[in-house]
């Protein structure tokens, strides 16, 4: 159990706080779950560990692609207008947009909508948690919302298979939150993407773009080893002694080995000329086809990390993709094909959970007027659907997403 209550100075004073901050505030060990997956994937010598923990890592912090598309997505999604309303009006103010503007003291709408974002294109799996007085009424509004990270939180079946509760856990402390029976006090908010084979958790881009992003990081490893090593031994130094002998003493060649080391490898030797003692001589060799594929490959590596996210290659500067006309093409694909359908399943997801702290159904959604890769798109909606005289204003609302006008107006 933790305290919502502290008391200080003789007097009881409300903390509005997030349940699992304790579990943060003190030494942590490494026995979490996503710790331990990390730590046993340095044993893997080929392939990056599907667990969150290791993807993340591998992926995101360290692949320059996948950090761009899924900074990319987020922010693009984060940054999108929203609008909420009803069956019968759009709201100006609303408690739910006040909270939703100022989820947390620490984070403002577009902080924390971007981590909901990337959350989901990490670990396909985003959790949001209410924060309630603990004299809060029935069907109040959470005074707080905070996004969890997805690799500590683990859901507890019930009888009926549906998440009964979900584990918080972070070391060797863990906090429960029981979801109950009643919508109105849900403490969670689980968003996830679909996945095919698992009844509870989502799959992420970042998993099914694991093997390219481990060939993309590989082939920069490799990239990485040829400019320490001066861009490869560009050749090979052949011995003839003068008595027909062809190979060399020991003591020879440690002293050939240790001078190639110190004065001819290494990005900083790169380009010295190279002095021969008698019955040396040097054999000049290029990259084979197989080094010069290395390039080609990344390439393809990152093109289809930028597929797996739904990001067009053109918009990453990835050379050879021709798919779209221009770059406003491939924009436009980008928001109606990716940011805008990621956008709609999040705040539909929060609609639908803060509709029933609120007591009222809610719609939250993307102002797709506001978008400006879709502006051309919208003006020629609206001027299709206002020339439509065999229409009644009350469909061509419907048709443009607004709510319908009050009785008399």
């Amino acid at each position: 159990m933790f305290d919502l209550f502290r008391k200080t100075g003789g007097s009881l004073v409300e903390e509005k706080a997030s349940a699992v901050g304790p579990l943060m505030a003190g030494p942590l060990t490494a026995g979490g779950t996503g710790r331990v997956a990390a730590l046993r994937a340095v044993n893997r010598v080929s392939w990056t560990a599907r667990d969150t923990v290791s993807l993340t890592r591998a992926g995101f912090l360290g692949n320059p692609m996948g950090f761009r598309v899924v900074r990319l997505v987020s922010e693009a999604a984060a940054a999108l207008p929203l609008v909420l309303q009803d069956c019968e009006r759009r709201f100006d103010q609303h408690p739910v947009l006040n909270l939703i503007r100022r989820p947390n003291p620490v984070q403002g709408k577009a902080e924390f909508l971007e981590a909901v974002f990337a959350q989901i294109l990490l670990s396909g799996n985003a959790y949001l948690e209410a924060v309630q007085p603990a004299d809060a009424a029935p069907g109040a509004l959470p005074v707080e919302l905070h996004v969890l990270r997805s690799d500590r939180i683990s859901v507890v079946p019930g009888p009926d298979g549906w998440p009964a509760a979900y584990d918080y856990a972070v070391g060797g402390r863990k906090h429960r939150f029981s979801m109950g029976t009643d919508a109105l006090s849900a403490p969670i908010c689980h968003i996830r993407a679909y996945h095919p084979a698992d009844d509870h958790y989502g799959l992420s881009p970042l998993e099914a773009a694991a093997t390219a992003i481990d060939v993309h990081n590989s082939a920069s490893r490799w990239s990485k080893a040829l400019l320490d090593n001066a861009a490869r031994p560009s050749g090979a130094i052949i011995y003839k002694g003068a008595d027909g002998q062809s190979q060399l003493t020991p003591d020879q060649f440690e002293r050939l080995q240790a001078e190639m080391e110190n004065h001819h490898q290494g990005a900083r030797n790169a380009g010295r000329p190279m002095l021969l003692e008698g019955g040396l001589d040097w054999k000049p060799m290029g990259f084979s086809p197989s080094d010069m594929e290395f390039h080609k490959t990344k390439e393809a590596a990152a093109r289809e990390i930028a597929i797996a996210f739904g990001v067009p290659p053109m918009l990453l500067g990835i050379p050879g993709d021709a798919t779209y006309a221009n770059y406003q093409e491939a924009n436009r694909a980008f928001y109606r094909l990716t940011v805008l359908p990621l956008a709609a399943k999040v705040t539909a997801a929060l609609a639908h959970w803060l509709s029933g702290h609120a007591g009222e159904v809610l719609d939250l959604r993307p102002d797709l007027d506001q978008v400006p890769a879709l502006a051309a798109e919208r003006d020629q909606q609206w001027r299709r659907v206002s020339e439509a005289a065999f229409l009644s204003d009350a469909e061509k609302r419907a048709l443009l997403g607004l709510p319908r006008l009050p009785e008399g107006e």
